[in-house]
């Protein structure tokens, strides 16, 4: 059995973030399954590439072929048609031999952890190296840097049953760095956690891909998972590629009815008790008009100038939104009332200050 040795001198010494050329390439990829009623599309012509270094997130609802995309990459799931190559290799042609060495090079980490209860913290991360037959020493010394790295040496001769969620998964990623992958896959990775333990995960992830230089690939149905770690995204719906892009682009002009739903959670959307005041028009009555003003990132990145809003006017009213900050470009929403009677004055000079604009309605003075 070959014996492998490792460099614990590597985990500190990893390459710089570098996205200068492609590392995974998918072409064409389709997959279909037969179903009860006939066959069944899970992907259909799915072409992009992911570049080296970067973190790439895979987002869709339920049924959208994000797993069976991801899972190609290892080919853990084998397409119908078309390629995906890493570095160039077509991972499809490879035979079962050449197959066991690509998956030595891509960590895989699940939603639900899969640890071996009867097994210890350290025991689970080294059981690969076991299979592979690394020499008990060196073993013991990847396992030890791993589990510095992922802040759980104290917890290394712990059961997975005496573990938080987090914990669970940080364990998980160890055991799938433990070889020295080049790319990390993560299968819905946070979705088992509370908000607090998946900052704390995807804080690690950022960590670990600029620390170690991989390639991150992670699929979610949360688009707060993208928007917190991930350079660019591709949107998957009914296993077609709708929308992708560097993720401040997507976010803050979506293309796709898709990517629109998505996003709908994480956007600051018109507030009920406003909502129910709204009419379409005043039919004579005096009153305001309630204004969206939308930042994309794209023209202002650096932010909205006070200076530029109180030139709305006196009448103008900051009524709801907000603006998030996205790899250096400011962008979200703001809801605006300005007098109905000065309307077209007034949202002439809200289109000088947005990238978008858009009448929502009114709202007249006497339901105010």
């Amino acid at each position: 059995m070959m014996q492998h040795e490792f460099s614990i001198g590597q985990l500190a010494a990893a390459p710089p973030l570098q996205a200068l050329d492609a590392h995974i390439v998918f072409d064409g990829l389709q997959k279909r399954y037969e179903g009860a009623q006939g066959p069944v599309a899970a992907l259909s012509d799915v072409s992009f590439s992911i570049a080296r270094g970067e973190v790439f997130g895979i987002i869709g609802r339920s049924g959208a072929g994000k797993s069976t995309l991801l899972r190609s990459i290892n080919m853990l799931e084998r397409p119908s048609a078309g390629r995906v190559l890493v570095d160039g290799m077509d991972v499809g042609g490879l035979d079962e031999n050449a197959l066991v060495g690509l998956r030595r090079r891509i960590g895989m980490i699940f939603q639900h952890f899969n640890l071996l209860s009867a097994k210890t913290v350290a025991e689970n991360v080294a059981l690969p190296l076991r299979v592979a037959g690394v020499k008990p020493v060196a073993a013991r010394a990847r396992v030890e840097a791993l589990l510095d790295l992922v802040g759980l040496r104290d917890k290394a001769h712990a059961y997975p049953a005496r573990l938080s969620g987090g914990q669970k998964q940080r364990v998980g990623i160890a055991r799938a760095l433990v070889h020295e992958p080049e790319i990390l896959l993560c299968d819905e990775a946070t979705s088992a956690l509370d908000p607090e333990t998946t900052h704390s995960i995807l804080t690690l992830l950022r960590d670990i891909n600029r620390k170690l230089g991989l390639t991150v690939v992670l699929i979610t149905h949360d688009m707060a998972v993208i928007r917190e770690i991930c350079h660019k995204v591709l949107v998957l719906d009914g296993g077609r590629k709708v929308e992708q892009g560097e993720v401040w682009r997507v976010f803050g002009n979506p293309q796709a009815d898709a990517t629109r739903a998505l996003l709908r959670p994480l956007q600051h959307d018109l507030p009920a008790d406003l909502e129910a005041r709204l009419v379409p028009d005043l039919q004579g009555r005096e009153g305001i008009a309630v204004l969206r003003l939308r930042f994309t990132g794209q023209g202002r990145p650096e932010g909205v100038s006070l200076q530029a809003l109180a030139a709305l006017g006196p009448g103008a009213t900051l009524l709801h939104g907000g603006l998030d900050r996205l790899r250096g470009h400011a962008q979200g929403s703001l809801l605006v009332s300005v007098p109905a009677g000065a309307l077209q004055e007034e949202a002439a000079r809200a289109a000088l200050v947005a990238d978008q604009i858009k009448v929502l309605g009114y709202v007249a003075a006497d339901a105010r």
